[in-house]
């Protein structure tokens, strides 16, 4: 009796050391499929003002007639997005803008922007129940930023310089911006490659 106990534990302590060894091999793996699938960040363009550079400032109305300096230094970040009511994307991801609005309402501040008849505009807005944001109607603010695709945003810092940018297709893109900012590089692809660098020097001592 006492010999089956014993072997029994033992059988038992077997079994637990093989699913540490299982567990910490999934670890690994899933360690390296998270490098290999790098995070998906917005399509940084190389025209426009660059990151970590002044953002261009203008003096502009939005449409209820408030007064904006976009590019100036201010108290919050700036999140630039850039829209039309035509795009279909742009309205997809509404709902995303909204949210990152209201976790990020203590140091950002949303402002869309757009050109073209301001009626049509305005139809948008109310359509979309946009009325919280600033809504600026402005061609040379898409000049400035050499915006060619939509949707299109930019993450100004609150020191005036270029945080992020690039086109933006999904929430992840939209919010890859706040991110790359937080971990002090232009895009989380900049990020991404920086660690796989220091990994393959890392792996290549010795």
């Amino acid at each position: 009796m006492e010999q089956a106990l014993i072997v029994s534990n033992v059988v038992l302590w077997v079994v637990v050391v093989a699913l540490v060894a299982v567990v910490f091999a999934l670890s690994r793996q899933i360690g390296v499929l998270y490098e290999r699938v790098a995070p998906v960040g917005a399509l940084v363009m190389d025209n426009g003002p660059r990151v970590n550079q002044p953002a261009p400032v203008l003096e502009l109305t939005d449409l209820s007639g408030r007064a904006l300096r976009i590019g100036a230094p201010a108290s919050h970040q700036t999140l630039l997005f850039f829209v039309s009511p035509t795009c279909p994307v742009c309205k997809k991801l509404l709902p995303a803008v909204w949210s990152l609005a209201r976790a990020e309402a203590a140091r950002l501040q949303v402002v869309l922007a757009s050109d073209g008849e301001p009626g049509e505009h305005r139809r948008f807005v109310a359509a979309n129940g946009l009325q919280a944001f600033p809504y600026v109607l402005s061609h040379e603010l898409g000049l400035r930023w050499q915006v060619g695709k939509l949707p299109h945003a930019v993450l100004i810092r609150a020191d005036g310089t270029v945080a992020a940018k690039g086109l933006v297709n999904s929430r992840e893109q939209l919010e890859s911006l706040l991110a790359a900012d937080d971990l002090g590089v232009g895009s989380v692809q900049e990020y991404a490659a920086r660690r796989g660098s220091s990994a393959a020097g890392v792996g290549g001592e010795g």
